[in-house]
């Protein structure tokens, strides 16, 4: 059994560096802006995006007047895509239920799933501007139930991006704000003079917004832990190289740091796809920021086996699995650690980013070893609720309440279940001591 890196990335030495630098610089701006508000936030748009409005926030006649200049043409491929999202998105949250069961005789135990009361959504935007990301965190929320939802985007080009208001608007944000970065997000988390804290943000973002996120964590609540978007394609010999290259470029034009990682039990299929990718590089728009992102972060990975490929890609737990080979189901049924994944050849990326249905704000960093992505369930918390309906009941649970307290120390636990006992059991328990 034998695994070949045929191409290798940035060793996680030098990442680490570059992630220190950013920590710093976002612990100094969170600080600036809880101390000094409006104003903190005002001076930071004009630094970075060159925009300074009497209010960052829209009103109803700037959103409609935004809403207008947007093409017939996209807004009905954004109503497209946000019916796909809210559709699935609906099937989801229908799977969720309140419980109530009775465990025994009148002990009643239940929860209930209550939305977050209060959500801001980050929408990138940057050098690309990234609409899709306003219906997967916007539009979630909403049909999850979240009675505020406030959004909020960088300008584009000194103003609102037109499409961004709109996919906004439409997905039913309560609250349009034009302000960028992670001045963006710490003002929807700590709040100022004119925007009210929320209690969870969610969104993906550029290192200093998904830093900021790390560092309010706690504060409010988070999707997840966001790092730089990531690819994975599985593929054998059922695919050629062309179609394996484009789908880790399209992906790696996301950013000069997004990780893009070709896993293949062909050496063949991996050194086609090696030529593939200097081919198309020297023909794609985007080159620049794509070259230097697989350069940097670009891996070749050759198995011998099946297996050995399951077993690494379970390790590196992209971001997104692409899975292109003879048995994509096997991957579906063993695979444990990834954001999402994508079967077959036919399915893409691109359309899970922008108009499938699922969400597209997912673990990166190893992350989806222990959690799934942005989705409805997200925005909902489980609450429990218990109720005892019959001395009888009282008395029984109090029992042995009373003896397990007692067992841990916990004296004033227990006599929480003996006062009942003696109230609703008619039995006399001693002060500080088990029941019998």
């Amino acid at each position: 059994m034998t695994i070949t890196h045929l191409k290798s990335g940035k060793p996680e030495s030098e990442r680490a560096e570059d992630d220190a630098k950013v920590r710093a610089i976002v612990e100094t701006t969170l600080k600036d802006i809880e101390t000094r508000g409006d104003t903190a936030i005002r001076e930071l748009s004009a630094k970075f995006d060159k925009y300074e409005p009497p209010s960052f926030r829209l009103t109803a006649s700037e959103i409609e007047a935004a809403v207008q200049k947007v093409s017939a043409r996209d807004m009905d491929d954004i109503k497209f895509a946000q019916s796909q999202i809210r559709t699935f998105a609906q099937a989801q949250r229908a799977s969720m239920t309140d419980i109530e069961v009775e465990t025994l005789p009148g002990v009643i135990l239940g929860h209930r799933n209550i939305p977050v009361q209060s959500v801001g959504c980050y929408v990138p935007g940057g050098k690309f501007p990234m609409v899709a990301s306003a219906h997967m965190s916007v539009l979630t929320a909403s049909v999850a139930g979240v009675p505020r939802i406030i959004a909020s985007a960088p300008p584009q080009n000194g103003a609102p991006h037109p499409a961004i208001v709109a996919a906004m608007h439409m997905g039913g944000a309560h609250e349009i704000y034009v302000l960028g970065g992670m001045q963006a997000v710490g003002a929807m988390a700590i709040g100022t003079e004119t925007i009210d804290p929320v209690h969870m943000l969610v969104g993906p973002g550029n290192a200093f917004v998904a830093e900021a996120k790390r560092q309010l964590y706690g504060r409010v609540g988070i999707d997840l832990f966001a790092g730089p978007t990531e690819t994975m394609v599985i593929a054998d010999h059922s695919v050629d190289a062309e179609l394996c290259a484009t789908d880790l470029l399209g992906q790696a034009e996301h950013g000069y740091n997004s990780p893009a990682v070709l896993l293949t039990n062909s050496e063949k299929l991996a050194r086609e796809t090696l030529a593939e990718i200097d081919r198309i590089l020297d023909i794609l728009p985007t080159a620049e920021t794509a070259r230097t992102s697989w350069n940097d972060y670009g891996e070749v990975i050759v198995c011998d086996t099946y297996d050995e490929m399951l077993e690494v890609a379970n390790d590196i737990a992209s971001e997104h699995v692409q899975v292109m080979t003879d048995r994509d189901n096997w991957f579906l049924e063993n695979m444990h650690s990834y954001g999402a994944l994508f079967l077959g050849p036919r399915t893409n990326v691109a359309n899970g980013d922008k108009v499938i249905g699922t969400n597209h704000t997912l673990p990166t960093k190893k992350a989806g070893r222990y959690t799934g992505g942005l989705w409805v369930g997200k925005f909902l918390k489980t609450h429990s609720y218990q109720r005892i309906t019959t001395d009888e009941a009282a008395t029984t649970i109090g029992e042995y309440g009373s003896r397990l307290c007692m067992l841990e120390g916990f004296v004033g636990h227990a006599e929480q279940c003996n006062i009942r006992v003696r109230r609703y059991g008619g039995k006399n328990v001693a002060y500080g001591k088990a029941a019998e």
